[in-house]
């Protein structure tokens, strides 16, 4: 059995960046994931998760966007996963797409000037229903992330259409969200252990 003093990425810094999937909206940080994956390999764990937050525009109620806010993030960090997008999305009439890919291209170049030595990821958010009135926005939310940390070699999870989530699903809802069929973005502790094997394949790959 490997023990942390063995254990390659122990004692190294991951800080996650993110909205309620990465601060788990209202349930424990703990619950999460990345949180797992970073005390399973004996990480130092840093949350930068907001409720409602956006990757592109301030908003009143939900701070400072991302692409602003990264600069708060502790100074030395190894590892950064950026979980990101399903606000901008659900706010796209209003934002735009274009806007969107702008700031998205400036945290990512940001993220790179200020951990040159760190390797950075992203996951974009689920899949939505096929009657949701706001697919298409998430689509191409999604293809932007895409393209953007493509063209920045950024390795991207895309969740929306290659994950073992099956958000469109009310019954999946019903037992790995938290509120829910009646929600369509947070996972519970036993959604997250259910993703927590597909993530850390994912990361792993190109950290290990």
């Amino acid at each position: 059995m490997i023990t942390y003093a063995q254990e390659p990425l122990a004692g190294k810094r991951i800080g996650v960046l993110g909205d309620s999937y990465v601060r788990n909206h209202r349930e424990p940080v703990e619950n999460t994931w990345h949180y797992k994956f970073a005390q399973r390999h004996g990480m130092q764990y840093y949350n930068y998760g907001r409720n409602g937050n956006c990757v592109s525009v301030d908003l009143q109620r939900w701070g400072r966007a991302m692409v602003n806010r990264y600069q708060e993030m502790n100074d030395s960090l190894d590892y950064i996963v950026v979980i990101a997008g399903h606000n901008d999305a659900a706010r796209l009439d209003s934002i735009g797409i274009d806007l969107f890919r702008e700031k998205l291209t400036l945290l990512c170049d940001g993220l790179i000037e200020r951990y040159p030595q760190a390797q950075i990821f992203f996951f974009t958010p689920w899949m939505r229903s096929e009657q949701a009135p706001e697919k298409a926005h998430f689509e191409q939310v999604v293809d932007a992330i895409l393209e953007v940390c493509a063209s920045r070699s950024i390795p991207v999870f895309d969740a929306y259409h290659h994950s073992n989530i099956y958000a469109r699903s009310d019954r999946f809802r019903d037992i790995f969200f938290q509120n829910g069929r009646r929600d369509t973005a947070h996972l519970n502790a036993r959604g997250h252990d259910r993703f927590l094997p597909v993530a850390e394949h994912f990361l792993l790959q190109y950290i290990q």
